[in-house]
C-alpha cells in the first residue's frame, strides 16, 4: 500500500537556502487534547507562512486525511504507529531516515531512541519526572513503575541530543533546565497561542446549543483531561458547599471518556451528587456556547506546563478561576483569580467571589480579554520556524 501523499511536484522546489524539514504530527487534531492543538496550530500555521523550506509531515490514519493544505512544498507521510510502543521505537526511525530530512521536529518528548538524524523537541511539561504517581495509570504498580523508567530514559535521552528543546512556558523552561542539567541556551521559550477554530461567524443561539446537551444554566465549567494532576476530585469534593450558597448551581466537566473520566463519574455517584453533568467530547464550535454561558471557569490543577482552556474561557468573556500552582500566574497573570488548590477553603472562597461579585466577575473579563490578545498561534508559529533556522 502507498503510505504517502504527495502535495509537492515531481521535480524538487528546494531552493539554494531551502531545507527538507519533517514534523512528527501523528498527535495532530484537538482528541488528542493539548498535544493535538498544539501539533494542529503549529503545522497549519508554520505551512502557511513558511514559503521556502519543504515539509513532510508524519500523521496517522485517523488524522492523515485532516491535514489539508495547498502548500507544494509538503508530503504527508503515514506513520500510523502508536505512542510509546517498540514500533515507534524500531519502524518509525526507518521511515524518517528513509525521507532524507535535514532535521525533524517531535511535537512531543517521545523520540525514537534510533532517531537517525538531528532533531528539535517541544516538551510540554515535566509532570511524569516531578509527579508520579501510578493512579495517573490504568497500569499495575509494577508495569506502571517500569513504564515510568521508560519514560525517564526516552525523555532523558531526547533532552540531551536535541539540537534545542523548546519550552512552552518560562516555567518549563526553568523545569528542563533544572531537572536535566542541560545548556540554558541550548532551551528556548516559545508560548503556545488561542485556537483559530475557536471563532465562529455566524449567530448562533448558545443557550440552544447547551440544552441540546442537556445542561440548563447557572453553572461552572471545566474543559480537559481527568488525569490526577488536575486534581477534579478536588473540585467535585468541594462543590457540595459552593452549592449550599448557591442551590441551582451545576459543575460541567467536559473532556472524552476514558478511564480517568469513568473513575471521576463514580466518585460522583458514589458521592450522590446529580448537579454534576459530564457531556464527553465537545466539538470546538459548540464548546464555544459552554465558555459564553459558563458562571466561571475553574482550573484546579496541582501542575502545568502551559494550560489552554483557561485562555479560551478568557477569549469568550468567560471569568477564570485558577489554581496558583506551576506557570499559571505566568500565563494567566492578572487577568484570573487564583487559589491554592491544596487549600478546599481557599479554593471555595474565591470561586465564590467569582459568583457573588459581579463587578469582580466584569473586572476579569475585560483582563482576560486583553490578555488572551498576547498569545497567538501565528507568532507561535513565526518563533519556532525561527528556531528552525539556527539548526545548522
Amino acid at each position: 500500500m502507498d503510505n504517502t501523499k504527495k502535495l509537492n511536484p515531481a521535480k524538487p522546489l528546494r531552493g539554494s537556502g531551502a531545507r527538507r524539514i519533517g514534523i512528527d504530527a501523528r498527535f495532530y487534531g484537538p482528541k488528542s487534547k493539548g498535544l493535538g492543538r498544539y501539533t494542529q496550530e503549529l503545522v497549519d500555521n508554520i505551512l502557511r507562512i513558511d514559503q521556502e523550506n519543504e515539509y513532510v509531515i508524519f500523521l496517522r490514519r485517523d488524522n492523515f486525511d485532516s491535514l489539508k493544505t495547498d502548500n507544494p512544498r509538503v508530503k504527508k507521510v503515514l506513520a500510523d504507529i502508536r505512542w510509546y510502543t517498540i514500533k515507534e521505537q524500531i519502524i518509525f526511525p526507518l521511515l524518517i531516515w528513509r525521507e532524507k530530512l535535514d532535521f525533524i521536529h517531535f511535537t512531543h518528548f517521545n523520540v525514537p531512541l534510533l532517531t537517525p538524524i538531528k532533531f528539535v523537541i517541544t516538551i510540554h511539561d515535566l509532570i511524569l519526572t516531578q509527579h508520579p504517581t501510578k493512579r495517573a495509570s490504568t497500569l499495575s504498580p509494577f508495569f506502571y513503575s517500569l513504564k515510568n523508567l521508560a519514560y525517564r530514559a526516552v525523555i532523558y535521552s531526547a533532552a540531551k541530543r536535541a539540537r534545542i528543546i523548546i519550552a512552552i512556558s518560562e516555567f518549563t523552561r526553568q523545569d528542563i533546565i533544572d531537572r536535566f542539567k542541560v545548556d540554558k541556551n541550548k532551551v528556548k521559550m516559545v508560548y503556545e497561542g488561542v485556537a483559530r477554530s475557536l471563532t465562529r461567524d455566524k449567530k448562533i443561539d448558545d443557550k440552544k446549543v447547551i440544552l441540546g446537551y442537556n445542561i440548563h444554566r447557572p453553572y461552572l465549567l471545566y474543559v480537559g483531561n481527568a488525569y490526577p494532576h488536575k486534581n477534579l476530585e478536588g473540585l467535585i469534593k468541594v462543590f457540595p458547599e459552593i452549592r449550599e450558597k448557591f442551590k441551582d448551581l451545576k459543575l460541567v466537566l467536559v473532556g472524552e471518556e476514558d478511564y480517568f473520566y469513568a473513575r471521576l463519574k463514580k466518585l460522583v455517584k458514589d458521592s450522590k451528587q446529580d448537579n454534576i453533568i459530564f457531556p464527553g467530547f465537545v466539538p470546538d464550535l459548540d464548546l464555544i456556547s459552554f465558555y459564553k454561558t459558563a458562571k466561571a471557569y475553574v482550573f484546579p490543577s496541582f501542575f502545568e506546563g502551559f494550560g489552554l482552556p483557561p485562555l479560551e474561557a478568557m477569549q469568550h468573556s468567560c471569568p477564570v478561576a485558577s489554581s496558583n500552582q506551576t506557570c499559571m500566574p505566568e500565563v494567566l497573570g492578572r487577568a484570573a483569580i487564583y487559589f491554592n488548590p491544596k487549600n478546599k477553603k481557599e479554593m471555595i472562597a474565591n470561586i465564590m467571589k467569582i459568583l457573588s461579585n459581579d463587578n469582580l466577575k466584569q473586572d476579569l473579563i475585560l483582563k482576560g480579554l486583553r490578555q488572551v490578545k498576547k498569545y497567538s498561534w501565528q507568532k507561535c508559529a513565526k518563533e519556532t520556524l525561527m528556531i528552525y533556522n539556527q539548526i545548522d
